[in-house]
């Protein structure tokens, strides 16, 4: 199974507590700690999933549950009228984001924040986040991976300037969190609220 790069800390870590536990003979402690080290292992996983789907498909940018499609203005990269899919991704799904269609990376902002719930409306204004501003052929779209609750640390591969694929790996976000999809009126959005997404395989919208 591939693992993310940013991963092997972590997972090193948690098999060597698991290592020490067995080689001291605290069973128990073993047993208890042993799921721990596997989901560590499990939350770091990087299956492939870079094929090309179509240029006039918007892929999913990250694993997890849609838990919004709202209307909403956008200023600051596509500098109007938006749709935004909200994806919440749980601690059992896959962490790492792609880019839903191919272009040129052209915007990039950091905002410090706080660490509510993922899930929550004000997680998309509050909390710490990364937008990613991707210009494609058929349009302008804003990627933003929001931190979580336990979220602590946002990786981000590309700076502004990328010629980008789709599919293509975005990032990363450690430990429970979000991506808000921001797309132009220009995508039409075939998700609705509860849907199930896959990064660079579930389609989430069409050029039109």
């Amino acid at each position: 199974m591939p693992v993310a790069r940013e991963g092997w800390p972590f997972i090193a870590a948690a098999w060597i507590v698991l290592a020490i536990l067995a080689g001291l003979g605290w069973w128990i402690a073993a047993l208890i700690w042993a799921p721990i080290a596997l989901w560590v292992l499990a939350f770091f996983r990087d299956p492939p999933r870079n094929r090309v789907r179509g240029e006039t498909l918007v892929l999913a940018p990250a694993d997890g549950k849609v838990v919004s499609v709202i209307p909403i203005d956008e200023p600051d990269f596509l500098g109007g009228a938006a749709t935004r899919v909200s994806i919440f991704m749980n601690v059992f799904s896959v962490h790492v984001n792609r880019y839903p269609t191919a272009g040129t990376v052209r915007y990039r902002q950091y905002t410090p924040g706080s660490f509510v719930n993922a899930a929550a409306e004000k997680a998309s204004r509050e909390n710490e986040q990364c937008s990613i501003g991707v210009e494609a052929p058929q349009g302008r779209m804003l990627i933003r991976q929001i931190a979580g609750l336990v979220a602590r640390r946002i990786v981000t591969d590309h700076q502004s300037g990328r010629e980008v694929a789709q599919g293509q790996r975005l990032g990363l976000i450690r430990f429970g969190s979000r991506v808000d999809l921001f797309l132009p009126p220009t995508a039409t959005v075939t998700v609705a609220t509860g849907a199930t997404t896959r990064a660079g395989e579930t389609v989430v919208a069409r050029w039109t």
